[in-house]
């Protein structure tokens, strides 16, 4: 099988970022600052299910903390809740060695596309725009909290797939998680886990899979 589009994940294989040590924390500061009162308990409120979404659905994070509010009788306006959680994930961004060759490299191939599982709104592009990433170079950017569905759903990749033009079967997958990434095997695609083939050896690995299908 030949492969006609490879799919990049974002964090943790093409880019390292300073994780939010205390998300809840980091929203109700912001929250406080645009006048909303978090009630005493929000540790706990934040970390409760408030959604009933269906499996592999991305519940977007502004969503979850306007729920967690209610949960407590704190009504805030949508618009608010999206910009806390907007500005309390705002890390600072490392790009991976090996990862702009990588992204080149998977050109040469076919349509190149990126899949991220991420619930928070606007930090899929924040992070390109702050990588040594070219956004031209990705023909396709999804993001599971804009398409509803997470990795390894069948419909996340299925959203890579349509946008790239292609057939989920005919995608591979670049990702550092076999459980999530890897997900694509089941829908009939490949997976490189970059745990086992670092970046700066993708190209050689695409030029053999395109040599010996």
């Amino acid at each position: 099988m030949t492969t006609a589009a490879v799919g990049f994940d974002l964090f943790g294989t093409l880019v390292a970022i300073d994780d939010q040590p205390e998300p809840a924390a980091a929203v109700a500061s912001e929250l406080d600052a645009r006048g909303v009162s978090v009630p005493d308990d929000w540790e706990d409120a934040y970390t409760e299910s408030h959604i009933d979404a269906p499996n592999g659905a991305e519940i977007p994070l502004p969503a979850h903390v306007s729920a967690a509010l209610a949960s407590r009788g704190v009504d805030a306006p949508n618009n608010v809740t999206r910009q806390a959680v907007v500005a309390a994930f705002d890390p600072a961004v490392e790009t991976r060695e090996g990862a702009v060759e990588a992204v080149a490299a998977a050109g040469e191939v076919g349509p190149v596309g990126l899949l991220s599982n991420c619930s928070v709104p606007e930090l899929v592009g924040r992070t390109l725009v702050r990588s040594a990433l070219d956004r031209e170079h990705f023909d396709a950017v999804v993001a599971s909290v804009a398409c509803g569905w997470r990795k390894p759903d069948g419909r996340a990749f299925d959203a890579l797939a349509r946008q790239l033009g292609v057939a989920v079967e005919d995608c591979l997958v670049v990702g550092d998680s076999e459980a999530t990434d890897g997900g694509i095997t089941d829908h009939g695609g490949r997976f490189v886990d970059v745990t086992e083939t670092p970046l700066a050896d993708l190209p050689a690995r695409l030029t053999e899979e395109q040599r010996y299908p």
